[in-house]
């Protein structure tokens, strides 16, 4: 069986316990211009996405999309991936860094499997699209639609019906094959630089600011689904991994905003 490289970067802004597993890069995501209290470039001991070719200065609006854009530039392996210092990948039911996927769990897969997603996030009374109108801005996936359907006409049947839907895909969470990296971030960077050329966030808060990872976790599902459509991927080739979470979830308190955005258009000026 042939040996396939994986690199899996690890999207954090701070300090935090990292799996062992060799396959894992730590990235610090929206290093550039990032201070200590001394005024020296903030160092966490991990690597960061300001070298080679980046758009960390973007962090504050793309999230963890810079360091999916550094690793597709800067890494060199047969698969890429991308997780978060508070969600990893497991193939156990338990969270806990001693439940974390690791190479040799993943090892049996590689070749078969072309791409490695997050189990879906449901939403059981809104779709995808109302959702987001809801706790964001409906405005930024509108013209995210429009330049789909100025730039790659072909998915815009698959965005209309993934938007639809009541689950996803979410997080930016994969593990991709290198060839379908490249085309994905090929496809995703187009549109959302064109996106932020079209957008104002002037009058947008700095949560609200971050749509643009928002909309690649929407967007991501368009793509993957078109890929299936035009059998660049067969179906087998695509496995669900269980995501878990390092931080307890406060689930009223998602819940309630969740329920404030729905029924009295609060939009979420928070994580949960």
């Amino acid at each position: 069986m042939r040996d396939y490289t994986v690199k899996i970067i690890i999207a954090t802004h701070k300090k935090y316990q990292m799996p062992k597993d060799d396959m894992y890069l730590p990235l610090h995501v929206g290093a550039e211009g990032k201070l200590d209290e001394n005024g020296n470039d903030l160092d966490l001991g991990y690597t960061k996405d300001n070298s080679g070719d980046n758009i960390s200065n973007l962090n504050a609006s793309f999230c963890e999309l810079t360091g999916l854009y550094w690793a597709w530039k800067n890494i060199d392996a047969d698969y890429i991936g991308l997780a978060h210092y508070r969600r990893h990948f497991s193939l156990k039911k338990k969270a806990g860094f001693e439940n974390v996927l690791t190479y040799s769990e993943l090892k049996p897969y590689l070749g078969k499997i072309k791409v490695f997603v997050p189990n879906k996030r449901k939403y059981y009374i809104e779709t995808l699209y109302s959702h987001y109108e809801h706790t964001h801005y409906k405005e930024q996936l509108d013209e995210t639609r429009n330049i789909i359907l100025e730039k790659y006409p072909e998915y815009v049947s698959i965005y209309d019906k993934v938007v639809k839907r009541t689950y996803g895909y979410m997080f930016n969470m994969m593990i991709m094959d290198k060839k379908l990296l490249d085309n994905y971030c090929s496809w995703l960077f187009d549109i959302l630089f064109e996106l932020k050329k079209r957008c104002d966030m002037s009058e947008l808060s700095p949560f609200q600011r971050r749509y643009f990872g928002r909309v690649s976790e929407i967007i991501f599902n368009v793509w993957l689904e078109q890929q299936l459509e035009n059998g660049v991927l067969k179906k087998n080739q695509v496995k669900e991994l269980r995501c878990i979470h390092m931080e307890k979830i406060n689930w009223l308190k998602k819940g309630k905003a969740f329920l404030k955005a729905k029924f009295f258009s609060r939009k979420y000026e928070g994580s949960f």
